[in-house]
């Protein structure tokens, strides 16, 4: 280089040397390669190896080449019968199932457990992603709107992510958000039902009219009459966690609120929360679009 630079000094074009090598050091490095899901949430899971998918079960289910069973933690897949006597297929399940086969069937996976990594079943409970470009499997079944958040106390990691990659779908419409079905149900309309209380798992959405604390239970009403209204109620357990990430309960009276649950009749429509992710307040997850 000093060579070639002393014969362009001698040779007089010094002037043209010096702007190729300013060129060369303003040209723009290639640009980084764009983080994948797995490098971006799987430092924060634990990590179970990786095998590939052998099996499709259902939309949330599926088996691996070195014998276990995984179920998809923190979501819920309209479900199939599966050889239950007397059980109605879902809406979209079998929709459902043919995305995960799909997405990954044959696929290897990188397998991320949950808090707690087994079921009563044996299954393993973890988050599933692509190896080969590191898709987050929940991920992509919530946006395309074939599955909806469905966590528990013992497994909330990635509550966050999931909740807003639901609320994507919500928006759009896709998948089960275009089903009556699956619609969020109005907490007031819900009072005023003719016929029995709806049994099932939904989200319903209203106003927190008054927060009740009885004998250890603290119990939001959405309406004034306790006895017939919709409520959500909070036993003393669930109340530590709540306030463990730092919710306070008493300051929902007057905000509009999303709750998650199963609907079970005690005093009118009533959904028992057990940990935070089951109750959203920010207004971009409790309307995720104008019409919702």
């Amino acid at each position: 280089m000093v060579g070639a630079m002393c014969g362009a000094i001698k040779a007089g074009r010094l002037p043209v040397v010096i702007a190729l090598l300013l060129a060369a050091l303003t040209v723009p490095a290639a640009p980084a390669a764009a983080e994948s899901e797995l490098e971006r949430l799987g430092p924060a899971l634990k990590d179970a190896g990786t095998a590939a998918v052998v099996e499709v079960i259902d939309g949330d289910t599926v088996v691996l080449d070195d014998g276990r069973e995984v179920r998809f933690v923190g979501l819920q897949a309209p479900k199939l019968p599966l050889g239950r006597p007397g059980f109605e297929e879902w809406p979209l399940a079998p929709e459902a199932r043919a995305e995960v086969a799909a997405m990954i069937g044959g696929e290897t996976v990188a397998v991320r457990p949950g808090t707690t990594e087994r079921d009563r079943h044996g299954r393993v409970l973890a988050h599933l992603f692509r190896l080969r470009d590191g898709l987050w499997v929940q991920g992509a079944m919530l946006r395309r709107g074939l599955a909806r958040v469905y966590t528990f106390p013992d497994n909330r990691l990635l509550a966050p992510e999931m909740l807003a990659a639901e609320a994507e779908a919500r928006a759009a419409g896709r998948g089960i958000w275009a089903l009556d079905r699956y619609a969020v149900r109005d907490a007031e309309r819900l009072a005023q039902r003719r016929g029995p209380v709806p049994d099932g798992f939904f989200l319903v959405r209203g106003t927190v009219r008054d927060v009740a604390r009885v004998r250890g239970t603290t119990y939001l009403n959405f309406g004034p009459d306790w006895r017939t209204d919709f409520t959500v109620s909070i036993d003393s357990r669930a109340r530590r966690l709540f306030e463990g990430a730092g919710v306070d309960l008493e300051a929902l009276e007057g905000r509009e609120v999303l709750a998650r649950g199963w609907i079970r009749s005690r005093n009118g429509p009533m959904i028992e929360a057990t940990h935070p992710e089951q109750l959203q307040t920010d207004p971009a997850l409790v309307r995720a679009r104008k019409e919702d």
